[in-house]
């Protein structure tokens, strides 16, 4: 298994219609994506990269919606996905679209969307899926120069293995779009073999309790009572007192 990080650098395509059959990628996820905006809420959603801010999100109930990448166009803050400009635990929703793609340092972007979300915030995740016919073709000698066969490829396996160990809680994993030419991404084939889906999502929640209780954590949840003195015992001591009325 290759490493996560790489010191190659990467330059990541300014919008979906860079990529060839771009926009039916881009409307396959927004299919896929659109039923969980409206569970969402709160006050701040982040869209990282340059492709997930082209992704339709109006659907959501989070009004306030920002644009982060390095450069590009449709942008409300550039700054390095590496290292956001945003205080930790001040966001509600974070948008990834194919941002580990096209990350040299994918745990690094991981842990700093983890850093930023709040307590049971939203993190949707996609990306390319190596066991499909784009992994096929990342493998191929002649491949193309640019395009999906460019990217990097995780399998899903392994994103939530990452998630797991940020403590996120998957809500949803899927893959889809078997055939990349395809508007609909072959409907039969995505319906039947959808492990072969050239696309992937992931809807998880950041989760802060942890999945076993420590022994000292167990002692500290414990209420110390002291223990109550009975009735027998106050009226014991009562009639051996020297002064008492016998």
């Amino acid at each position: 298994m290759k490493p996560a990080r790489t010191p190659l650098p990467l330059q990541a395509p300014g919008q979906w219609a860079e990529l060839p059959w771009g926009e039916y990628y881009r409307e396959a996820l927004e299919r896929q994506v659109q039923p969980w905006l409206g569970k969402m809420f709160g006050f701040h959603l982040i869209k990282l990269g340059n492709l997930s801010a082209e992704i339709n999100t109006s659907e959501c109930a989070i009004s306030h919606q920002v644009n982060v990448a390095m450069q590009g166009h449709a942008l409300h803050v550039i700054a390095d996905p590496l290292a956001l400009p945003f205080a930790a635990k001040s966001v509600d929703a974070c948008l990834l679209a194919h941002s580990l793609s096209w990350c040299q340092d994918p745990h690094r972007l991981l842990r700093e969307v983890d850093r930023i979300l709040i307590d049971d915030g939203w993190l949707i995740l996609s990306g390319f899926n190596p066991v499909s016919l784009l992994g096929i073709g990342k493998v191929m000698p002649f491949r193309s120069k640019k395009g999906a066969t460019q990217s990097r490829m995780f399998t899903l396996v392994r994103q939530l293995d990452w998630l797991s160990l940020l403590n996120f809680e998957v809500l949803h994993y899927k893959r889809f779009h078997v055939l990349p030419w395809h508007r609909s991404g072959g409907r039969l084939l995505s319906t039947h073999l959808p492990a072969l889906g050239c696309m992937q999502l992931i809807v998880a929640r950041k989760r802060t309790i942890p999945l076993t209780m420590t022994p000292m954590s167990a002692r500290k949840s414990r209420a110390s009572l002291r223990p109550a003195v009975t009735a027998s015992r106050q009226y014991r001591n009562r009639t051996d007192h020297p002064f008492s009325d016998k």
